[in-house]
């Protein structure tokens, strides 16, 4: 038995069972065409292959970051074969098996602190949601314009990150607007150093936001990640384990965590006004200055969705009221917590909401 080629069969039969979970498939066709042609799998069964798989790696010769890597991943998706099969499951609990990190409900005081920092930076009379809201009207990207900003960051982050990182001279990336979607954007890899990114134009772009979301899908983030792995572990290391990227793994976490960072690694300390000239003639304009400095304050409020998918699913809140903690703690309208709630209660995304 080749424990990696069973490992990749795996994760393409947990994707028959959900459609999603394979996020990229880069590997052998004929295994995906083998699996395609099998019986619909069982969820439950799936989980024991992942057990059992993962018992059988102590018996293989493969190096030790590879085995730790593969052990990680196949006891994340024995967990996720238990849940998928109907078993109930905390969401704190859940979270920890398929990402191997602790979380726990984040105190109102974090929210309170940045709130008071946010209302120093908006001054004014009225509520601070309201506030808020007018700040980010003011900015607000036209959806028919969103495509023509999202390409114009794109070009300037490919000059910056294709030298620094050693890209290949293939490397290409297609952009799509989507609509009715639970996500604002979504890197989609197909192989050989190409992806298709997707942005969602039905949740209201700010100018100021599009330069995180571009780095976070393109360049240095996903974009960036899947082509180095392509080049470094699968062509040149023969890892082949690394051309399937599974949802609710610990792979999520580490990708999430490279994209939140792709600005910062990229441009760094002055973002705001090298994005502004950029952008200068699409869209409105935006104060640079302000912006890097809200998104510093703002960031504690980014586990208010996680507190969120601990109400929906362990402590058993209404939609009413986690729409109305949203929209308090998030400092977000009512449609954009809709959007939130939806992507919580997703079955697949739920989860992911913590990475």
């Amino acid at each position: 038995m080749n424990l990696v080629t069973e490992y990749l069969k795996l994760g393409l039969r947990f994707d028959r069972v959900v459609d999603g979970f394979v996020d990229a498939y880069t590997g052998d066709p004929a295994i995906k065409e083998q699996v395609l042609a099998e019986p619909q799998p069982d969820p439950a069964d799936l989980g024991r292959q992942a057990a059992a798989l993962s018992a059988e790696i102590a018996n293989t010769d493969l190096a030790a970051d590879r085995a730790a890597f593969l052990r990680a991943h196949l006891d994340a998706l024995a967990v996720n074969g238990v849940v998928l099969a109907g078993e109930k499951l905390s969401f704190i609990d859940e979270v920890q098996a398929y990402f191997q990190v602790p979380i726990c409900l984040t105190p109102t005081e974090v929210y309170e602190q940045a709130h008071d920092r946010i209302s120093e930076l908006l001054p004014g009379n009225g509520p601070l949601l309201d506030r808020v809201r007018e700040y980010r009207k003011t900015e607000l990207c036209p959806p028919e314009l969103v495509e023509t900003a999202v390409a114009a960051l794109a070009a300037e982050l490919r000059k910056t990150v294709v030298p620094a990182t050693g890209l290949p001279s293939n490397e290409h990336i297609d952009f799509e607007i989507a609509r009715d979607v639970s996500w604002s954007g979504f890197n989609y890899y197909l192989g050989n150093h190409r992806s298709r990114v997707a942005v969602n134009a039905d949740v209201g772009h700010r100018m100021s936001q599009l330069p995180i979301l571009v780095a976070h899908e393109c360049y240095p983030g996903h974009h960036t990640e899947h082509c180095r792995k392509e080049t470094l572990l699968v062509e040149r290391g023969g890892q082949q384990e690394q051309t399937i990227f599974l949802v609710n793994t610990p792979q999520c976490l580490m990708a999430e965590g490279l994209g939140d960072l792709a600005l910062l690694a990229a441009i760094g300390s002055g973002w705001g006004q090298w994005a502004a000239d950029i952008l200068e003639g699409i869209g409105p304009r935006f104060d640079p200055e302000l912006a890097e400095e809200l998104e510093v304050v703002f960031r504690p409020l980014n586990s208010v969705r996680q507190n969120a998918a601990i109400m929906v699913h362990d402590l058993g809140a209404s939609p009413d009221e986690v729409l109305d903690y949203l929209q308090k703690w998030a400092l977000v309208d009512q449609g954009r917590a809709h959007q939130m709630l939806r992507f919580v209660g997703d079955p697949l995304w739920r989860a992911y909401t913590s990475t």
